[in-house]
């Protein structure tokens, strides 16, 4: 009688399991730190966590899940996102404000203040700029890229206002922007993000 043999484990990876999941977040958490956004892959993350890329595609589904993730951000970007690539150029502005501050205004807001601090605690600012920048307004960057190579420049401007605004929105409550209602904060905010999305960039001064 021929005797089965024992199934063996590949040597190197974890088997699916809760710390499976743990794992791949360290190891995502430390690429995306490193590398930001865009260079990270599945498999370079799969490879620091010690599992196949399958793995982390079974738990997290895509490189935006994983590194939602990871960032704790607990609302679905996508509402943003789906906003931002529908409006007009000439609108973007606005439309920024409304979304967004519409979210941090939401019961998700406390959430999502709670994860950014926690990130910056943390020393993960790369993380909230790679969310920023390679995530969140890179359709943007590229429909306002204008002259070519401004795109990154318009959205990185677009940014600092909004970071400026949640700190004293929602973190600092400077009055009286706080309580300030969402109309009123986009009739002020917003025409100066179309601004910087579609007017005119100073010259860069010569070295």
């Amino acid at each position: 009688m021929i005797k089965a043999q024992p199934v063996r484990a590949r040597s190197g990876r974890r088997p699916g399991q809760p710390a499976t999941r743990e794992a791949i977040l360290a190891a995502a958490r430390s690429r995306f730190a490193e590398v930001g956004y865009d260079k990270a892959s599945i498999r370079s993350i799969a490879s620091g966590a010690g599992v196949d890329s399958a793995l982390v595609h079974h738990y997290f589904g895509t490189k935006r899940n994983l590194f939602i993730a990871v960032a704790r951000i607990p609302v679905n970007p996508e509402t943003v996102l789906a906003a931002l690539q529908g409006a007009p150029v000439d609108e973007l502005g606005a439309t920024i404000v409304r979304t967004v501050v519409g979210v941090w205004d939401s019961p998700a807001g406390a959430g999502l203040v709670a994860a950014l601090r926690g990130v910056m605690a943390g020393g993960q600012e790369s993380l909230i700029r790679s969310f920023l920048l390679d995530i969140a307004l890179k359709n943007v960057g590229e429909r306002v890229d204008d002259p070519p190579g401004s795109g990154r420049t318009r959205v990185a401007l677009v940014a600092s206002q909004m970071v400026g605004l949640l700190a004293a929105r929602k973190i600092l409550e400077v009055e009286p922007l706080a309580s300030m209602p969402l109309d009123e904060v986009v009739d002020h905010i917003g025409p100066t993000l179309q601004r910087y999305l579609t007017g005119p960039l100073p010259r860069a001064s010569k070295a």
